[in-house]
């Protein structure tokens, strides 16, 4: 009969110890998809904030002739 008890608590503690890893996952995920979610909200304004990027550039990429003096750094 002390061979069922301890074989019982044997599973019991497997059981329980399972059920604690499988929580710890649960808890986990939910952190991962949180990330996951933010992540996705800043490549969504990033890409918004690429296309008004790009909508203020004139299409041959120069906005016409420049002053090489506005060019210089500010030290000079």
């Amino acid at each position: 009969m002390q061979d069922n008890t301890n074989g019982a608590q044997d599973i019991l503690q497997r059981l329980e110890g399972l059920e604690i890893k499988t929580s710890f996952m649960e808890d986990l995920l939910d952190q991962l998809n949180l990330v996951i979610y933010r992540q996705q909200q800043q490549i969504d304004d990033l890409v918004r904030e690429l296309l008004r990027l790009r909508q203020q550039v004139p299409e041959g990429g120069a906005a016409g002739p420049r002053n090489l003096r506005d060019e210089l750094p500010p030290h000079y």
